[in-house]
């Protein structure tokens, strides 16, 4: 979820498509390892994995530090969608962090399409909510209560940028 408002943390309630797209991008690349990895089509290195997993939502927070307006930030967005890309396969590795938690959920089931639907599902409808309340949250301190957009961008992209900062020193990973 801090991804979602990662991703999130320059638009207000009115953009709410736009993060829509993005949130979808990244629901699809993490469906697509979610699934190849449930069903050990692939393998990868769990530690590997948590800690890229904090470092996705650093490299978007950072990303928002230098996004200077939204304007700009759009229409480099249309010109080679590469916000598009990178939720896509941000998702892709936050979906094999899921496919631990998957596995144990399913336990010995043999048939994993339709609970791997419903989780996949779940797990949209859960990003959708987080984001419809981030973005009127932004929306109610930026147009009612006068805070400036750049600012609340900042402040916002700052405490995820630090929490994700300790999630990554957290993990096991850097000091192998």
């Amino acid at each position: 979820m801090l991804f979602v408002m990662a991703i999130a943390a320059i638009y207000l309630l009115n953009d709410w498509r736009k993060v829509l797209v993005l949130v979808t991008a990244f629901t699809i690349g993490h469906s697509i390892t979610l699934a190849l990895a449930t069903l050990d089509l692939i393998k990868y290195d769990l530690e590997l994995i948590e800690f890229l997993i904090p470092l996705t939502i650093f490299i978007t927070a950072l990303a928002n530090l230098f996004t200077r307006d939204r304007r700009r930030f759009e229409a480099t967005q249309r010109k080679g969608y590469i916000n598009y890309f990178f939720a896509g396969f941000f998702g892709t590795i936050h979906g094999l962090g899921f496919s631990s938690y998957l596995k144990v959920l399913l336990g010995a089931e043999q048939i994993i399409l339709k609970p791997l639907f419903a989780f996949n599902i779940g797990l949209e409808i859960g990003q959708m909510v987080i984001m419809t309340l981030f973005l009127t949250l932004s929306t109610v301190f930026v147009d009612f209560f006068g805070v400036d957009r750049r600012d609340w961008k900042m402040i916002i992209s700052s405490i995820i940028l630090g929490v994700s900062a300790t999630l990554i020193l957290g993990t096991d990973y850097m000091f192998k």
